[in-house]
Order: structure tokens, then C-alpha cells, then sequence
């Protein structure tokens, strides 16, 4: 069976191969020069710098069916997070995993007692049997964390910070499920970054694609897609083909656009990073995610070259990741943003020099999630929702995430070879 597949984000990359594998002749048509949809990675003045502050969650079930994780040589950020206001840090992280940090966690003033001690709940419900899925009654994060008993300290100087970088939603307004599923993964493993950036993923999935015998080819958009009966014909660029089949696994305004489904999202969430070449030596906080209790700009900073050194350049300089998902963030200039890290990092650092704090680059990203309020992810659609031999690939048919993106692309492509099949 001739089958195209339109977009080479991980989505398209994972639908690709496995319907090579299922004997498709499969040719993937992707718009850019390089493949990876969001999850991309570039060299600046020897720094690698990912599009945007991107990380990997290992436990995610897709993760470890689709990547061979050991070839990716992945680097882990520790456990919690120190949360900053300032002229104080404290760190927060989980006893369990991280028995190190027991006492500094114990003595953090920035969540109660019982909150600590409530954490541990949560935990063992949600590592225990399946994965959740996003059929529950929903609710806020937010409403969801007050349901349990945790205190405004806990919601606002730990929760908005970790959680408005996971969902780019400080207000945690975000569905309650995605919580859940996030909280488990972090249960059970760990946040990480591939030794040679995030593009290391679609670069294995390409790889195995390719292997698969997909035929790549980049730089080429597709403007059009018609039904013709039981053929599909794409428009490009390069001239019209027609297939027996095709997956479109574009970003959703695009899939909408070319499908006519109308239940893609297209309303989304942004973000703007930029990555900072810092004189060493390294802060304090180690391979921990420096959470802003005191503000909201930026709302996290990272300390990638700490996390995994093969993101420095070699020097003793140190690479830094900062965050803002705040409103009017994609709006500001760059040396605006890099101030207010500056005027963040002096104050949580007060006895350190963050003058020489240099821009490396910025990425504005204005979609970078689709929005999931409460109730959202029973209104996404199937992969089958379009009309004739075409089916969705993307994570706007499970959930804004990795794992999301990764599993669209399995299931596109059964649902492709279910319909022949049959």
C-alpha cells in the first residue's frame, strides 16, 4: 500500500515506521529542512541549546516502547526543586527517590509539614497499577491539590512553579489529569535530557524509520490534501501524488486546516526560553530545577551544563535555561527577559556575581501546548476522524506532551492498518 505521512515530528516519525514495518510503502513529506516538529536542538558558540526548555520524562510508557533509551545517553536533573525567592533557597524533593535530600526537604519553610507528608499519598495511589487515563471526573490542578489538603503555601511557592513549566500554566488551571500522569512519571523515573540535546530523539526515530524503509524527504510542504474516492492526493511543492492512504501528523492549526476536522485544537499555550552562557563556577543548586516562588518572570531556571555536561562548551562557563510562560512574556525584548533573570538570579545568589550573564539565544514559541482545561481531552479527536483513507497523528488526540505525541503515532498507525485490514 502506497501511505504518506505529512509532518516529521515525533508523531509522524513513530506512525512512519511502524506502517513500513506493517509492510506500507510509506513516504514522509516534512516541511522544514530538519525533522522533530518542537523537539529541536542547535550549537551556539558551543553551547547546545534546545528549542525552548524541553525535557524527557523516562517513564512514560511510550518513551520506553518507542526509543531505545540507553543509545540516547541520558542525563538525569535531580528529583524536587529549590525553590527561590529572594535571598533564600530551600530544596524540595522526594525522600523515596532522593534519600540525600531528606533533611534539606525536612527543613524547607516554604511548604508545611503536613504537605510534606502529604505528598506521600498521591504518590503511592498513582504508582501502583495502570497508568491513569483522562476519562475521570476532571478539575483543576489547582482545585485538585485543595481537594487533597494541601496548603496555598505548597500550591503557590512549589506547585505554580514546577507545574506552570510542565502545563506553561502557573495558574495550574490546567486538567487535573495531566497531573496525575506527570506525577507518576515522576515517581517511577526521572526528568532527562539526552547527552547530545533533545533532537537526539527525532534523530533516533528518523533512523529507525529510515531503516524501516520510509522514504524522508524534507523541505517539502505540503499546501493541500484532497479525497478523490479512495485515493488521497497532496499538493506540494514539489508537485501533486496521489496515495492509497495518508497520516497527517502536522501542528494542529495545519492538520485542521488540511482534514477539515474541527476538533483539533487550535487554541494553545507559549512559552519563551532563552539559554545564558554564565562565568563559573557552577550554583549551588546542582542538577535541580530552580523554581521562582518569588515571582513570575521567569517562572523556572535550569542549570543544563550541571544536568548534563556535554551541553557546555568545554569551558568552565555555565549554561543556563530560563522560562517565562507569564502574559506579555512573547512580547518583551530579549534584554528585557535577561534582565529580569539577572535581577532574579542576584537576588536568590546574593553573594554571587551575575552581572557577565550573556544571551545565547531565544525561542518564542507561541504554541507550544494546546490548551487542556478541565474536560478538554474528551472533546479531542480520534485518529480516525477524518473522512476517507486519512488518519491523525499528533498529540492533540491524547495529551499535550511526549508521551502524548509518541503514542498518537502508534495508534495512527493501527487504526490506518485496522481500516485496510478490514
Amino acid at each position: 500500500m502506497d501511505t504518506t505521512v505529512v509532518g516529521g515530528g515525533l508523531a509522524g516519525l513513530v506512525a512512519a515506521r511502524r506502517l513500513a514495518e506493517a509492510g506500507h510503502d510509506v513516504t514522509l513529506f516534512e516541511e522544514r529542512a530538519e525533522l522533530g516538529g518542537r523537539v529541536r536542538s542547535r550549537t551556539v558558540e558551543g553551547f547546545t541549546c534546545d528549542r525552548g526548555f524541553q525535557v524527557l520524562f523516562d517513564a512514560y510508557p511510550a518513551v520506553q516502547r518507542e526509543l531505545d533509551l540507553d543509545a540516547l545517553s541520558l542525563r538525569s536533573f535531580a528529583p524536587g526543586g529549590v525553590i527561590c525567592r529572594p535571598r533564600e533557597r530551600s530544596t524540595l524533593s522526594d525522600p523515596l527517590r532522593d534519600p540525600s535530600a531528606l533533611l534539606p526537604s525536612a527543613l524547607s519553610p516554604e511548604v508545611t509539614l503536613a504537605d510534606k507528608l502529604r505528598t506521600l499519598r498521591p504518590r503511592f495511589r498513582l504508582t501502583r497499577g495502570d497508568w491513569p487515563d483522562f476519562d475521570t471526573p476532571d478539575r483543576s490542578i489547582r482545585e485538585y491539590l485543595r481537594e487533597a489538603g494541601f496548603s496555598e503555601k505548597f500550591v503557590e511557592n512549589f506547585a505554580a512553579p514546577l507545574y506552570g513549566g510542565i502545563t506553561l500554566d502557573r495558574s495550574i488551571s490546567t486538567s487535573a489529569n495531566v497531573f496525575e500522569y506527570t506525577f507518576r512519571a515522576m515517581s517511577l523515573g526521572s526528568i532527562v535530557v539526552p547527552a547530545e540535546g533533545m533532537a537526539a530523539i527525532p534523530a533516533q526515530l528518523a533512523e529507525r524509520a529510515r531503516s524501516a524503509g520510509v522514504d524522508v524527504r524534507t523541505g517539502v510542504a505540503v499546501e493541500d490534501l484532497d479525497v478523490e474516492g479512495q485515493r488521497v492526493r497532496l499538493a506540494t511543492e514539489a508537485g501533486d501524488r496521489a496515495f492509497d492512504a495518508a497520516v497527517v501528523a502536522t501542528d494542529p492549526p495545519t492538520a485542521r486546516e488540511l482534514t477539515g476536522v474541527e476538533s483539533i485544537p487550535t487554541e494553545g499555550a507559549g512559552v519563551v526560553t532563552q539559554h545564558y552562557r554564565l562565568p563559573g563556577p557552577e550554583l549551588d543548586a546542582g542538577t535541580r530545577i530552580m523554581l521562582n516562588a518569588g515571582s513570575e518572570a521567569p517562572n523556572t531556571v535550569a542549570q543544563l551544563s550541571a544536568v548534563a555536561p556535554e551541553y557546555g562548551d568545554g569551558s568552565n562557563d555555565v549554561l543556563l535555561a530560563a522560562s517565562f510562560v507569564d502574559d506579555g512574556a512573547q512580547d518583551r525584548p530579549a534584554e528585557k527577559l535577561a534582565a529580569q533573570t539577572r535581577e532574579a538570579l542576584a537576588s536568590w545568589y546574593p553573594e554571587r556575581n551575575v552581572s557577565g550573564l550573556e544571551v545565547l539565544a531565544t525561542d518564542r514559541i507561541p504554541f507550544a501546548q494546546f490548551a487542556q482545561p478541565p474536560g478538554s481531552h474528551a472533546r479531542l479527536p480520534d485518529a480516525d476522524d477524518p473522512t476517507g483513507p486519512v488518519v491523525l497523528a499528533g498529540d492533540y488526540t491524547r495529551w499535550s506532551s511526549i508521551q502524548g505525541a509518541l503514542e498518537s503515532g502508534r495508534r495512527a498507525a493501527t487504526a490506518l492498518t485496522a481500516a485496510f485490514d478490514g
